[in-house]
């Protein structure tokens, strides 16, 4: 997938002579356990898998909640345990099943990936949500329109053509995919400059200057960040928020890297200089 905006087009463009280097894309899930991921759930400690919510079935990563009474408003959060600043991230998810009892009516069919948010750790036990930035994943009702790859904003703002944008979600343009279908959802995060997000292949939204900032987000015990400071990098979390939904093929490609041509490692793609990451040959 292209970048989107003619500047940054240019800065994949390679060095004349230089072909095009293959894409490093790392597998994010091996399909077998949760191993490299690390949960948070509301009024749990981190790494405590309430109710076995987030497991592996059939190759896919699952979020279930057949071993819980009622949701009781325990939202959760499955991090990666790597973090990042500029990057590709791509996946499949679908929702199944019926909503866990007393699930909030704005969370049928919802779930989210979270980036540059807080780890999981810095979260207070009775937190709600981690944060972050949300691209949040919607499936169709049957019947209305409802987008997927929106933004919402725990604990946070955006700029939106060069304003401040405070409302806590914003709908994408995207179609709506009704029923247990696959969707594919992508997001591309350039540090604290540019986010773009996308629906089976189509960008749906773009927005700049993540930041700390608004509301939306109960029981901190640490406050993170100060108001209006830009993110640059942080986690990336996967929702649980009281409908049973499913993941598979989740992807990252580092756009941050060694982008010296006489280095060994160098990328034709990458966006973001780390000359700490260069290696070079002995002669």
């Amino acid at each position: 997938m292209k970048f989107i905006l003619p500047f940054l087009l240019l800065s994949t463009l390679t060095v004349i002579g230089q072909k095009p280097s293959k894409e490093a894309w790392e597998s994010m899930f091996n399909g077998k356990d949760l191993t490299g991921w690390t949960p948070k759930i509301r009024y749990a400690a981190s790494g405590d898998n309430v109710k076995n919510t987030f497991r592996v079935v059939d190759g896919k990563l699952a979020v279930s909640y057949d071993q819980y009474d009622k949701f009781n408003e325990q939202f959760g959060h499955l991090f990666y345990n790597k973090k990042f600043s500029y990057y590709h991230i791509k996946l499949k998810y679908r929702f199944i099943g019926d909503q866990a009892k007393d699930g909030p009516g704005w969370a049928y069919r919802n779930s989210g990936i979270m980036i540059h948010g807080q780890s999981p750790e810095s979260m207070g036990k009775d937190q709600d949500f981690p944060i972050s930035i949300e691209v949040q994943l919607l499936g169709g009702n049957g019947k209305d329109k409802r987008p997927t790859c929106n933004l919402c904003t725990p604990g946070t703002n955006v700029e939106m053509n060069g304003k401040l944008f405070k409302p806590h979600c914003i709908n994408s343009t995207s179609e709506t995919y009704h029923g247990d279908q696959w969707v594919t959802a992508e997001v591309i995060v350039l540090g604290d400059s540019i986010v773009q997000h996308f629906a089976n292949n189509k960008m749906v939204l773009s927005y700049q200057k993540p930041q700390i900032g608004g509301g939306n987000v109960s029981g901190q015990d640490i406050i993170y960040g100060s108001e209006g400071q830009l993110l640059t990098e942080g986690s990336i979390s996967l929702q649980s928020e009281s409908h049973p939904v499913e993941f598979k093929s989740i992807e990252i490609l580092n756009l941050e890297g060694c982008m010296d041509p006489t280095a060994s490692n160098y990328k034709t793609y990458y966006i973001k200089s780390k000359p700490s990451d260069c290696q070079y040959s002995k002669k």
